[in-house]
């Protein structure tokens, strides 16, 4: 690494430094965040604990559920461990390579979280609207086919923004990064050099997959509504209702954070930085924590099978 004309030459170090404005109370914010982490892996992993050892769970929306839980836990993972160095350690020095391979997977563990949320609007659209057809539709291979696909696309999707990072910048005005973890349009706001590429392949990718996904699932849902309103029963009205509640919370809680952040990350040029950066941090450490609680609530065979584990009495 060597500066020219004032331009880092293909740094192979860069520096995070957290959240720019608030680096004097960090310490305290990696508090809640940790506790966040710790809640979100605890209430994942006994989300999974209870799919795989349940065989009455092991259905299209439990193992959509698992799939889900799985992605929350790669995704919190891949950056709380280096924040927290940052917070509380004081280690904010990260390997460019690293960088980019941390920025990797965070994006693309995010566009798999929005397949499996579409996949799981699809298997209620076909449970409600259509449930003589559901067992025979949503087989274990078309599941298996559902998980591998939803990773195969965003994979593919977000490696050309490392491939283009890598390719096309060489000169850097510096190798600071005003985040808390590698994000794409931060790591890209450092070069020297034209970036309007990687801002529209940047544009291009959330569109292509949460847009999809977005208007696929609200599609979804208003067909389920237009169904669920329909049935001559409040009964049945309220039971179908019932199942899509815990869906719809995720559902809005996930993408009403991700559109928030992105936007305001790229067009509220009058935030101030840190509020882009709380908000980046919620984004990601939110619905870690959130689904499995949303979830153990509002389902009941999940909340049955949480009380025999926690409440059971030894009968002797």
């Amino acid at each position: 690494m060597f500066k020219l004309n004032g331009t880092v030459f293909m740094p192979s170090v860069l520096t995070l430094i957290g959240i720019p404005g608030l680096e004097s109370v960090q310490f305290w914010i990696g508090i809640p965040f940790c506790a966040m982490y710790i809640i979100a892996l605890f209430g994942n992993c006994l989300l999974l604990v209870i799919i795989k050892s349940e065989r009455s769970l092991h259905e299209p929306m439990y193992l959509f559920l698992a799939m889900l839980g799985a992605t929350d836990i790669a995704l919190s993972t891949c950056i709380l461990p280096k924040m927290l160095g940052i917070f509380w350690f004081h280690l904010p020095k990260i390997y460019f390579d690293a960088c980019l391979f941390q920025m990797w997977l965070i994006h693309t563990f995010q566009c798999i979280e929005s397949g499996i949320l579409l996949a799981m609007a699809l298997d209620r659209y076909v449970a409600i609207c259509d449930p003589l057809r559901h067992a025979t539709i949503f087989t274990h291979k078309l599941l298996t086919q559902i998980g591998v696909g939803v990773t195969l696309r965003a994979a593919l999707l977000v490696a050309p923004c490392l491939i283009l990072i890598k390719c096309r910048l060489k000169h850097y005005l510096t190798t600071v990064v005003s985040h808390s973890y590698c994000e794409h349009m931060a790591i890209v706001k450092l070069a020297a050099e034209d970036i309007r590429i990687h801002k529209i392949y940047g544009l291009f990718v959330a569109f292509t997959i949460l847009g999809f996904d977005i208007i696929f699932i609200t599609l979804s849902y208003i067909q389920i509504f237009l169904t669920v309103f329909s049935l001559p029963q409040k009964e049945a009205r309220l039971k179908a209702f019932n199942t899509c509640i815990a869906h719809i919370c995720v559902f809005l809680e996930f993408y009403l954070l991700a559109f928030f952040s992105f936007f305001t990350h790229r067009f509220g040029l009058h935030i101030p930085p840190y509020i882009h950066i709380l908000l980046s941090n919620l984004y990601l450490l939110v619905p870690p924590l959130l689904n499995p609680i949303v979830y153990g609530v509002k389902t009941r065979q999940i909340r049955d099978r949480m009380s025999k584990i926690f409440y059971s009495k030894d009968p002797s």
